[in-house]
């Protein structure tokens, strides 16, 4: 007689996966998540599906002071989660878009994306390439009144940004180099920036960072068990969408990108691997810019998006913003 089936993989119980393959994931109900919505209402939301095919929504966040007079940036928020758990329904991000559309006066895009086990790496990346299709769709179709309301009212699509937290960071560098400078492929949107909040590579060698002390709730184990059920199988950590300078990966000398900005907290496991990105991509003559946060750890702007620290990084945001609008 056989044994029953046991856990083998454990994220932090959001997700658990079997012995025989079976793969259990809480809803968002089931979640004791303990993070209050944070709302004063100056910021309508509201859920539009942007792929039928896997069926995926994004939530649309819009300042209610926003007129037709005055068209906003549009700002992509791809949430965290080491691309296994996550969403950008959850209270954290919910709080973190509604804190980003206020702050920086932008319609705030924020995608879900499919997520591993069952969907690895590049699945992830192919569904945002795909919501970034989505409001290339809507620019063409405002010319003719045909798009989203809010899109045609308020959307400047010569101005959007994509802002990524840890595995959504991922994902940014990826659209990055997807995209190239200019972002033809998707005019008329016109990407100006991407903000990497701690972006989630990896590596076969280890970095000091990742070898020192863990932070209240992330570890390494974490990070190599994420990087197990998302790589694609029989891959190691050098992969391209891990390690985008791992040995096997394809060179960005020549690669045209837009302007990045590298945030990262002092005290983050992956500080380490984000300043190496930053310096390498530096030493090719890209155009980005670090900013580390001292005694910070890994998503302190998503946890708390209205603490002093964070307001400090929107502000590093909006600059940004600012400086690439033209």
């Amino acid at each position: 007689m056989g044994s029953l089936p046991h856990i083998v993989e454990d994220c932090m119980g959001v997700l658990q996966v079997f012995s025989d393959g079976t793969i259990n994931r809480c809803s968002l109900m089931d979640i004791d998540f303990n993070i209050p919505v944070v709302d004063d209402h100056s910021v309508a939301f509201k859920d539009v599906t942007f792929n039928k095919r896997h069926n995926l929504s994004l939530r649309l966040y819009k300042p209610k002071s926003a007129n037709r007079n005055s068209k906003l940036p549009v700002v992509f928020y791809f949430h965290g989660g080491g691309f296994c758990v996550g969403s950008c329904v959850w209270p954290n991000c919910h709080n973190c878009c509604l804190r980003l559309s206020a702050g920086l006066h932008a319609l705030v895009v924020a995608p879900d994306y499919r997520l591993a086990p069952e969907h690895k790496l590049p699945a992830p990346i192919d569904d945002a390439v795909s919501a970034v299709e989505w409001l290339q769709r809507e620019a063409l179709m405002s010319k003719s009144g045909d798009c989203d309301a809010w899109m045609g009212d308020t959307a400047d699509f010569d101005r959007v940004f994509i802002v990524g937290d840890s595995s959504g960071g991922n994902i940014a560098h990826h659209l990055a180099v997807r995209l190239e400078a200019g972002s033809a492929k998707v005019a008329p949107v016109r990407v100006r920036g991407y903000v990497l909040l701690a972006p989630f590579f990896g590596g076969v060698e280890r970095t000091r960072s990742e070898e020192g002390p863990c932070e209240a709730l992330l570890s390494l184990d974490i990070l190599d068990r994420f990087w197990r059920l998302s790589m694609p199988a029989g891959e190691t950590r050098d992969h391209p969408l891990v390690n985008p300078f791992g040995p096997n990966s394809p060179t960005l000398e020549k690669v045209a990108l837009d302007p990045i900005l590298v945030i990262v907290g002092g005290n983050e496991i992956l500080k380490d691997r984000v300043e190496s990105y930053w310096r390498k991509l530096e030493e090719l003559g890209k155009k980005i810019e670090y900013v580390e946060f001292e005694g910070q750890q890994h998503g302190f702007l998503t946890a708390d998006p209205y603490s002093e620290v964070s307001n400090e990084a929107l502000q590093f945001i909006k600059r940004f913003m600012i400086e690439n609008s033209n």
